[in-house]
């Protein structure tokens, strides 16, 4: 059969139909004219799977290559991410031989019966069904003819796109770029790491005392919180949960600080009498007692053998540990008291705050031990007291402040030129600051109105979450061995754990490993006198 006697056999079929009311369709006036035009073309002879008026083919939907025997066959070429940009591929539709894809896709009708040939297919709401089983044998064995020929000669291409998508505008902005993206890592740099803004646990902490001025928490290196509450401090064991009362002051008396020597299970406690008091937590046992404040010590901070105490009464005192002759020097660089004391992380310089809205900075001593008289920089930009204080652990020479009500910042110092390298407004009273040593960040603990922990990116200090929870000011933070997790009290009387620093999975294991290899005892208990 010749192809011209096919296109006839096509207008006969189409008169079959019985539609000859009306004018006819746009889609038959269509073909018909594509028929009539091209006859002389391989295509025109495909083209008929256009038609629906022969059983078993069916007219094209929007998607290219859908079998009219049953819609879950699809076509095996389905566009992809457009590479190089744009947000979905365009068909070269001139390049494209839907006709013999739609053969290739629905070509194993074909084996079918003719008895199954036979039977009339359901009726649509457009145009009645025709039988057409006669022609259809037909059909199939010239198509399939010029899908060989096409074939042969290279003419197979199902579907053909651009090589490129033209590339989207410059201000362009897909806000749904992440769901192409094959591979999202966990990366700080991007600001993509999730971060749990509930608590992962809460704790009971009942008279727990509502003073700006102390600092009455600490977690130590073996994972034991030291918490003062009221006249007594207790132990909580954060890997078994145990808590223990290690002592209960007289009536009237109270721990002003709490601090936990680098190594071991020895606890400093600052009392309201002006003494600083030592504790061996693994024999619940007192070692013993250093005065020589005239005021209550409300901030403590260990430099090995030397622990520095801060008072009400403007001064500090290092005492080393090793002598019975405790007190090495006195300090008097604050006028009001001092509420915040922190060493640096390379033990060179001490940093105190005060309630004179002061920070000092202190130069390590020439002989090692202890520090110069006199402070090495006196920063007076806070507007408020300074009690949260905290070194840089990746530049230790960069000074975390954050100051009152008053004042609410966060500032920055270079204490190797004492310069000022950044400030930042918080919005609410900055009770405490920690660095992370998994991630370039910091943490702020904050009072009124929102009584949040706040998550900063350093050093652009873009805000990355807000831990919310507590009713009151969070006055307290403490942070876990392994760096992971913050503990913070709150005026509210609670302890809540939240899990903002879990390291990257992918990360390393060695200072897990080197962590737990340390000793756990400290090398200074048997020669603290």
């Amino acid at each position: 059969m010749s192809q011209f006697n096919f296109v006839s056999d096509l207008q006969n079929a189409l008169i079959m139909d019985g539609e000859t009311r009306g004018p006819a369709p746009r889609w038959k006036k269509k073909l018909e004219a594509s028929l009539n035009g091209s006859a002389n073309t391989t295509r025109s002879v495909l083209s008929v799977s256009y038609n629906t008026s022969f059983s078993g083919v069916q007219a094209p939907t929007k998607t290219p290559g859908k079998s009219s025997e049953g819609k879950s066959k699809k076509s095996t070429t389905t566009p992809t991410k457009t590479p190089g940009g744009g947000d979905r591929f365009i068909p070269n539709r001139a390049a494209t031989n839907f006709e013999l894809a739609h053969f290739l896709v629905t070509k194993d009708a074909g084996d079918k019966s003719d008895e199954e040939n036979d039977k009339a297919t359901t009726s649509n709401s457009n145009q009645a069904n025709v039988q057409a089983s006669a022609h259809k044998g037909e059909r199939q064995k010239l198509i399939s003819e010029v899908a060989q020929v096409g074939e042969n000669t290279g003419g197979g291409r199902i579907l053909c796109y651009q090589n490129k998508a033209p590339a989207a505008p410059e201000t362009h902005n897909n806000p749904l770029k992440v769901v192409y993206s094959i591979k999202t890592p966990i990366s700080t740099k991007s600001g993509s790491r999730y971060i749990p803004t509930t608590s992962e646990r809460i704790l009971d902490a009942p008279d727990f005392i509502n003073d700006y001025y102390l600092n009455l928490m600490d977690w130590s290196g073996d994972n034991i919180v030291a918490v003062a509450l009221g006249s007594c401090v207790y132990l909580w064991n954060a890997s078994s949960g145990n808590i223990e009362q290690l002592t209960e002051f007289e009536e009237g008396d109270y721990a002003g600080s709490l601090s936990w020597i680098q190594e071991g299970q020895i606890l400093a406690i600052g009392n309201s009498t002006g003494a600083v008091e030592l504790w061996d937590c693994s024999k619940v046992k007192r070692l013993r007692v250093m005065d020589g404040h005239s005021a209550r010590v409300g901030s403590l901070a260990w430099n090995s053998f030397l622990v520095s105490s801060g008072s009400r009464d403007g001064t500090i005192i290092h005492h080393d540990v090793r002598s019975r002759e405790h007190k090495i020097s006195s300090l008097a660089g604050h006028t009001q008291e001092v509420c915040g004391l922190k060493w640096s992380t390379d033990f060179k310089y001490l940093a105190s705050g005060g309630n004179d809205n002061l920070v000092n900075v202190w130069a390590l001593a020439s002989s090692g031990v202890g520090t110069a008289s006199e402070p090495l920089h006196k920063f007076n930009e806070h507007q408020a007291a300074v009690r949260a204080l905290a070194w840089c652990p990746w530049q230790p020479s960069t000074l975390a402040s954050g100051g009152g009500t008053a004042d609410r910042c966060i500032k920055f110092w270079n204490v190797n030129n004492g310069s000022l390298m950044k400030s930042v407004d918080s919005k609410s009273q900055v009770c405490s600051l920690l660095f992370s040593r998994h991630y370039k960040e910091l943490i702020s603990a904050h009072g009124f109105a929102n009584n949040q922990l706040t998550i900063w990116k350093y050093p652009t200090m873009v805000k990355q979450a807000d831990l919310t929870g507590h009713t009151s000011r969070v006055l307290q933070m403490a942070m876990s061995p392994d760096g992971s997790t913050v503990i913070s009290a709150g005026a509210d009387e609670t302890l809540r754990l939240w899990n903002c620093f879990a390291p990257d999975p992918l990360a390393s294991k060695k200072a897990a490993a080197t962590a737990n290899s340390k000793a756990k005892n400290s090398v200074f208990r048997q020669s603290i006198r």
